[in-house]
């Protein structure tokens, strides 16, 4: 028995030095800000008394998410990603939801890789029809009452797709469908970061779906921090 005892107790420990000498997985990392200069278009308010299970949820009515700023002229909701320097991936076993509550899309700008299972559920007391505008995609429209399982589907072209509601004029979202699981949504400080890349040469993409998209290329050497800042013109109108 207590040899036994012993042989556990070695290997227990052998295999938590093991894991201690791993560490993090190697690669360095791209991160940074998106900002804006000029003036952006005003986001108007929406008018949900249409339906009013979806206009109760708010104490006052939400804006358009077109354009999301941040104090010190920064950008939320822009899609960073790399976009040359990394092997497209395989696409991963979870998939990525989307999530329709208050009548509004969430998140309002969807990334995910090809191929991989998108989910697509319904959390209001009212029915929605979610028509996603690809130009290189199928093209599809569903009908999804309240209470119902959710939508599943699947992209197999990188693009990104403007989303709307045939039901709600207002709700408009954007799947972005990328190559690789290089990608990262810029928060509402307007900051983003790309880690865990191999040493070698990216370029690094940024998307707004009002200002388009700027690209630098970055060369990474080894696990250093590289920063860079995406500044895109605001359009007024």
């Amino acid at each position: 028995m207590g040899m036994k005892h012993v042989v556990v107790v070695g290997l227990a420990v052998l295999g938590a030095a093991t894991a201690a000498n791993a560490g993090p997985p190697a690669g360095g990392t791209i991160s940074g800000k998106v900002t804006y200069e000029g003036t952006p278009a005003k986001m108007k308010p929406i008018d949900m008394s249409k339906e009013p299970s979806c206009a109760k949820m708010y104490t006052t009515p939400p804006t358009s998410e077109t354009v999301v700023t941040g104090a010190g002229n920064t950008l939320a909701d822009v899609v960073v990603y790399v976009s040359a320097g990394a092997p497209d991936d395989a696409a991963p076993s979870t998939a990525a939801v989307f999530t329709q509550k208050g009548c509004r899309y969430i998140p309002h700008v969807l990334p995910f890789v090809v191929n991989q299972e998108l989910k697509i559920q319904n959390e209001d007391q009212t029915s929605h029809n979610i028509h996603p505008l690809p130009k290189l995609n199928r093209e599809w429209n569903k009908s999804q009452p309240p209470g119902t399982p959710a939508i599943t589907e699947k992209y197999d072209k990188a693009e990104f797709i403007p989303v709307k509601c045939n039901i709600h004029p207002w709700m408009h979202g954007n799947f972005a469908v990328l190559k690789n699981s290089h990608y990262t949504v810029s928060n509402e400080t307007g900051a983003f970061s790309l880690g865990s890349l191999p040493p070698g040469k990216y370029t690094i993409t940024a998307w707004q779906e009002s200002y388009g998209e700027q690209s630098q290329e970055v060369t990474i050497s080894g696990s250093e921090t590289k920063t860079i800042t995406f500044v895109f013109k605001a359009k007024p109108y």
